[in-house]
């Protein structure tokens, strides 16, 4: 076996074997190694497949609580996405990522918007290099449409994680970890992709020194992408833009600076779906190019992002770094909503409704901290501490059709028919926020025994905002919290290749609901409490997890159905507790052997509120997901694989012509494969096919449903030198 050794001692690979199950498989596929202590070999220089570049795990990772670790020592489930395997799945933008990744689920919610879970709950926070940002749930400003071209990894740490984001959800963290210039010499890959409805992709990943000593680097990640749907009338377009500059100003000071820029323009996108009912309450089946949206419709978005990053090493070990990020990010948006249940043969009794929604999102963030280790008591142990800062400022306009008819609507003689482009009233004030978030937080990993470690660590967060209310835009509020999110995990490692671990971690959100009173209600609060075994063979290139869990979700606002005293037009709430989230995870990811990589996720929760009632059922309680790759030993030049994401049934309650009716969609298995053959050393051909039995499901259930995606497929030349 060509399994290369790590550096630290813990990693060595024992002659005993793994497991049964990698231990099987090895020796199925290969001759049997030899028996002795350590098994150390290197990788096949003339082979551009073989080694550790092309693993689907990572040796050490900062997710979780920033202390430098490997992914067995984190007591918390932990998921990291190489750009290996995005680049052998094809998953090109991080909504692509999410869809495959362990315990995530999706929810389309038309042509261009999706939304994502973990463990039942709506996940908020995204990060860029640990710099978070607060996703809404109501407006889309495409951030799970960013491309992963410029992103060397994605990490995903499932259940709270207040520690790392301060607010949120304890759902999901996902962090994106952008690619650098790490190379003295010139380097790059171009590639270029066409597919199913036309699609074209092209993209250019170029490094190269920019000093003669090669203290100064720069990278440039670029592309363009356009394409037609499978909806009628759809079209999309796409480029990014991606540049950074790393220079060691001295040998233990190292800066970087970097731009990206991302804009996408989709044409006649949907806003919602297809009606679920016909007016006599039988169940609509349309063609999965059917749209309800205009010829006029459209939505674009941009994303800016600048950022700067310091790091400093000192001679003990200790490292301190400062990040700062200043991104800018728009939508524009002019959409049609068709709501009712037509006549089957006339379409009659359908509504259509207008809106043109523009949106601003602009943050500024600072984040400060050092990490090292340090002696107490005859042992080593490791800290973290530090502050940061952000400033998050949001503004929505919209505009309505000047139809005369309420809530912009738009005259609609029947399902069937066209809509013209009506004219639309000068924008106003939708709602508008700042909210600024101070923090200081730390972390500590002490070393109890040989075996045994004790991570602890809180977080203190000044949260404040300033609001203009979509139901009263033009009244100012305010609104200030804190909270402390304290972190304890303990992991006992049973031999080298086995640990246990159990571990609590917390989250809150503050709310803009207010009471009866006018007072907003107290930050709701996620608790996790987690606990399970890991494992890692042939120096952590393999790694597995298995974890149950327990979330408790606390102060949730739920409406009163009357208004708050002085404002008719604002639904007063209340704070219940209750919600609770419990399941099991496993995990399976890495390399089996040189010529084979493989991932394997399995996910199942129950999640109720405080009444019992099933909270998102719409979203999978079970899900299974696996991929894989194999390189012929026979044949190294081609490389093979496909892979498969199961999900159990899911339901929803919707008002249809009948009234309430609960609406279902059954399990179903989405299959996909995928080939490389490496035509030279520089130059190969990849082919990708999803959904490979074009199977039909809904995503969305409601009064109206949305389609998933039919069969697709993709041919990628890429050339590298």
């Amino acid at each position: 076996m060509a399994f290369v050794n790590f550096s630290r001692e813990r990693f060595t690979l024992r002659a005993g074997g793994p497991s049964l199950l990698a231990a099987a498989v090895a020796l199925a596929l290969l001759p049997p190694a030899q028996a002795e202590d350590t098994i150390t070999v290197n990788t096949q220089a003339d082979n551009p497949l073989a080694g550790q570049a092309q693993d689907y795990s990572v040796k050490t990772t900062t997710t979780g609580t920033k202390l430098l670790l490997v992914p067995r020592d984190i007591p918390q489930s932990v998921s990291v996405i190489s750009q290996q395997r995005m680049q052998d799945q094809n998953l090109q933008t991080i909504g692509d990522v999410l869809d495959n990744t362990t315990g995530i689920s999706t929810k389309l919610v038309d042509s261009s918007r999706a939304t994502y879970f973990a463990r039942g709950f709506f996940i908020s926070n995204y990060a860029y290099d640990d710099m978070p940002t607060q996703v809404s749930d109501v407006w889309d400003f495409g951030d799970t449409g960013s491309d992963t071209a410029v992103y060397e990894n994605i990490e995903v740490v499932r259940g709270a994680a207040g520690l790392m984001s301060g607010s949120g959800n304890p759902s999901a963290y996902i962090n994106m970890v952008r690619k650098h210039a790490d190379s003295r010499e010139f380097k790059g890959n171009v590639s270029a992709s066409y597919g199913s409805w036309g699609k074209q992709r092209y993209v250019a990943d170029l490094s190269a020194p920019l000093s003669e000593s090669g203290n100064v680097r720069g990278r440039v990640v670029t592309g363009y992408q356009d394409n037609d749907t499978w909806l009628d009338k759809s079209h999309f377009r796409k480029k990014f833009i991606y540049g950074v500059v790393d220079a060691d100003l001295t040998d233990s000071t190292t800066l970087s600076v970097g731009y990206d820029y991302q804009e996408s323009n989709d044409d006649s996108p949907t806003w919602g779906g297809l009606p679920t009912w016909y007016a006599d309450g039988s169940r609509t089946h349309f063609s999965r190019s059917a749209t309800t949206a205009p010829d006029w419709a459209y939505s674009n978005k941009d994303a800016t992002k600048v950022f700067a990053n310091l790091v400093q090493r000192f001679d003990n070990g200790w490292e301190a770094r400062i990040n700062t990020l200043h991104a800018e990010t728009n939508f524009d948006s002019k959409l049609m909503y068709v709501t009712g249940f037509p006549d089957k043969v006339t379409g009659a009794g359908t509504s259509a409704y207008g809106g043109w929604n523009r949106g601003e999102r602009k943050q500024d963030s600072v984040d400060a901290f050092v990490r090292g280790g340090f002696d107490l008591l005859g042992r080593q142990h490791e800290l973290m501490f530090g502050g940061s800062y952000s400033r998050q400022r949001n503004h929505y306009d919209n505009a309505m059709p000047n139809t005369g008819l309420d809530y912009g609507g738009i005259a609609m003689d029947s399902f069937y028919s066209n809509i013209a482009d009506p004219s639309w009233s000068a924008f106003s004030l939708y709602s508008k926020d700042v909210v600024r978030q101070q923090s200081a937080y730390t972390a500590a990993r002490f070393s109890l025994a040989d075996p045994l470690h004790l991570i602890v660590g809180a977080r203190y967060t000044e949260w404040d905002a300033d609001y203009n209310p979509s139901t009263a835009p033009q009244t100012s509020l305010s609104s200030k919290k804190h909270d402390v999110t304290p972190y304890a995990g303990l992991v006992y490692d049973i031999n080298d290749t086995w640990s246990a671990y159990t571990s609590y971690t917390s989250i809150f959100q503050p709310t803009d609901k207010r009471d009866v009173n006018g007072d907003y209600l107290d930050p709701t609060t996620g608790k996790s409490y987690e606990a399970g075994v890991k494992a890692d063979w042939f120096n952590t290139r393999l790694t597995t997890s298995l974890a149950v869990f327990r979330i408790e979700q606390d102060k949730v606002a739920q409406s009163l159905g009357t208004p708050v005293n002085g404002n008719p037009g604002e639904t007063a709430y209340k704070s219940v507790d209750g919600t609770v989230s419990r399941g099991v995870e496993f995990e399976l990811n890495g390399a089996l052997t040189d010529n084979w990589q493989l991932t394997f996720g399995a996910s199942r929760y129950v999640a109720d509120d405080s009444n019992g009632e099933a909270v998102n059922p719409d979203q999978p309680r079970t899900t299974l997901k696996l991929f894989t790759r194999y390189q012929l030993p026979m044949l190294p030049e081609v490389t093979v694989g496909g892979g498969v994401n199961w999900q159990g049934k899911t339901w929803q309650d919707a008002y249809g012509p009948n009234g309430n009716t609960r609406i279902k969609q059954g399990s179903y298995a989405l299959v996909d494969l995928f080939t490389r053959y490496q035509v030279t050393k520089n130059f190969a051909v990849q082919g990708n096919i999803n959904n490979l039995f074009d199977k039909e499901y809904e995503s969305w259930l409601s009064d109206y449903v949305v389609y998933g995606a039919p069969r697709s497929f993709s041919l990628t030349a890429s050339y590298s030198f």
